[in-house]
C-alpha cells in the first residue's frame, strides 16, 4: 500500500465519537454468545480484533445478526456451544487468542487457533499453563508456547492462580474459564491491571468477587443482557495528545469509557502540565462513561513506571508523543511487556522518534525521550495499529510533510481514523505513489 502525507501543523478542533471499546467489545461478544437468549450489544467496536471474535463466536454455533444500531446474538449457553467445523483464525488478535482459550477450556469439544505472522511470535504459555492445570488439554508450537495453538476442553477444576505479570488478557482467560469450573477459581495478580471482565459479570450478576489483586469466580449460566459499549479511550488517546501538542486546538472525546483502570493515562498526562476534563455522564454493564475535553498545553516531561505500567500499556505510543513535545526528558520504565505486543514497540517508538529528530534511549524496559521541538518525517507502522495512529498524531504537530507507510495497520482496530481526522482538522490524508 501507498504511505499516506500529512501536512501540519493542523489544528485539532471539535467533538468526536471514537469506535467502541475494543477491550469491552470482546468481552460483550464472548459474554452474549454463552448467555441464555437474545442479546443486544450497541455501539460494537468496528475493528478487525473484533470482527475476530465475533467469527470464533460464530463458528462455535451462535447467530449473531446486524440491526441498523446494534447486534443481536442469540446465546446458546454453555451447553449450546459446539465444537467448530474448522480452524479460528485470530488474525492479529491477541485478546482473541488468550480469552479465547479460556472460553473454549471448559468446552468439551476440540478447537485450533491461529493468527497472523505477529501473533505467532506472542508468547502463550502464560494463559496456557494456568489453563492446563484446569484440566485443559492445550498443544501448540514450541510446547504451546507459540500458535497455533489445538485446546480440548471440559471438566475444568477451580483453584488458585499467581500471576507473574499483570495481565487483563490471562486474567480474564481464568475468570471465563472459572465460569466454567468446579469450585471456586482465584487469581492473584502482582499488580491492578484492567478489570472489564470483573466488572461486565458484577453487571450480570455473576459470582465474582474482587479483594485487592485478586478475583475470585465460580461457575455460573450467563443471563440475557443488553449493552451501550462505550467509545474507546485507547483510540481517545491520540486525538488528546493531537489536542495536547498542536495549536489552537480544543478536541471534546464525548461517550467514551470512563473505567479509571482505562483513563489512568489522562492523570499521566495532567502530571505533564495538560488541561484535560472529564465528566462522568453514566453507566453500562458496569462501565463509567462520559466527556473528555482537552487543550493545547505547555507540558513538561515524566516518569511513567511501576505498577502503572498495566494501566497504560496500550496508550505508551501516546504518551510517546506528548513526551516527544514536551520541555525535558520523559522515562518509562518497567514496561519490558512492549516488545511482546503487535510490534516490539520499544524499538518502534525509538526509531520513529528518532525519524523526528528527537534524543531518543531504548532501553531493555522503556525509554527515555528528549522532549524538544520534533521534525516531519518519513515514518513506518510496523504493521501496529498503535504506531501507525502516533505517527499521525505527531505529525499533526510538526511542520511540514510527513508520510506514514504501513497506514493500513490502522483498520484493526479504527478503520475510521482518516475520516475522523479531517474532521477535526479539515485536512485530508492523501496517499500517494
Amino acid at each position: 500500500m501507498s504511505p499516506v502525507r500529512v501536512v501540519g501543523p493542523q489544528s485539532v478542533r471539535g467533538r468526536i465519537r471514537v469506535p467502541g471499546d475494543k477491550s469491552i467489545s470482546h468481552r460483550a461478544l464472548l459474554l452474549a454468545g454463552a448467555a441464555q437468549g437474545k442479546c443486544v450489544v450497541r455501539g460494537l467496536a468496528t475493528g478487525d480484533d473484533v470482527a475476530r471474535t465475533r467469527r470464533l463466536v460464530e463458528s462455535l454455533g451462535v447467530t449473531v445478526r446486524e440491526q441498523p444500531d446494534a447486534l443481536v446474538v442469540t446465546g446458546v449457553g454453555w451447553d449450546g456451544l459446539r465444537e467448530p467445523a474448522d480452524i479460528i483464525d485470530c488474525g492479529n488478535s491477541g485478546t482473541t487468542v488468550r480469552i479465547g482459550l479460556g472460553y473454549l477450556a471448559g468446552r468439551p469439544g476440540y478447537a485450533v487457533l491461529t493468527g497472523d505472522a505477529s501473533i505467532a511470535r506472542r508468547p502463550m504459555l502464560r494463559v496456557v499453563e494456568p489453563l492446563r492445570v484446569m484440566g485443559a488439554a492445550i498443544d501448540g508450537r514450541d510446547a504451546g508456547a507459540l500458535t497455533p495453538l489445538s485446546i480440548r476442553g471440559g471438566n475444568l477444576r477451580g483453584g488458585r492462580h499467581e500471576l507473574a505479570v499483570a495481565s487483563a488478557q490471562v486474567k480474564s482467560a481464568l475468570l471465563f474459564a472459572g465460569l466454567q469450573a468446579s469450585g471456586v477459581t482465584e487469581i492473584a495478580s502482582p499488580a491492578r491491571s484492567r478489570d472489564h471482565t470483573e466488572r461486565m459479570f458484577m453487571g450480570l450478576g455473576l459470582p465474582v468477587s474482587e479483594d485487592d489483586a485478586v478475583v475470585r469466580v465460580e461457575a455460573a449460566d450467563v443471563p440475557a443482557f443488553e449493552i451501550d459499549v462505550p467509545g474507546d479511550a485507547s483510540s481517545a488517546a491520540f486525538w488528546i495528545v493531537a489536542a495536547l501538542v498542536t495549536p489552537g486546538s480544543e478536541v471534546v472525546v464525548e461517550g467514551v469509557s470512563l473505567n479509571p483502570t482505562r483513563v489512568h493515562f489522562v492523570e499521566v498526562l495532567r502530571r505533564m502540565g495538560a488541561a484535560i476534563e472529564i465528566d462522568v455522564q453514566g453507566e453500562s454493564c458496569g462501565e463509567p462513561f462520559g466527556t473528555i475535553t482537552a487543550s493545547t498545553s505547555e507540558l513538561t516531561g515524566t516518569l511513567i513506571a511501576g505498577d502503572e505500567i498495566p494501566l497504560v500499556l496500550d496508550e505508551i505510543p501516546a504518551l510517546a508523543v506528548a513526551g516527544a513535545f514536551a520541555e525535558g526528558p520523559t522515562e518509562v520504565r518497567d514496561a519490558d511487556e512492549l516488545v511482546v505486543k503487535e510490534s516490539d514497540r520499544i524499538g518502534a517508538i525509538h526509531q520513529e522518534l528518532s525519524q523526528m529528530g528527537v534524543g531518543v534511549e531504548a532501553r531493555r524496559d522503556g525509554l527515555l525521550i528528549q522532549g524538544g521541538r520534533p521534525l516531519a518525517a518519513r515514518f513506518k507502522s510496523h504493521g501496529d495499529h498503535r504506531i501507525a495512529m502516533a505517527a499521525a498524531t505527531a505529525a499533526l504537530g510538526c511542520e511540514g510533510e510527513s508520510q506514514i507507510q504501513g497506514w493500513a495497520a490502522v483498520a484493526t482496530s479504527y478503520p475510521g481514523f482518516s475520516a475522523d481526522l479531517e474532521a477535526l482538522t479539515g485536512y485530508a490524508m492523501e496517499e500517494f505513489a
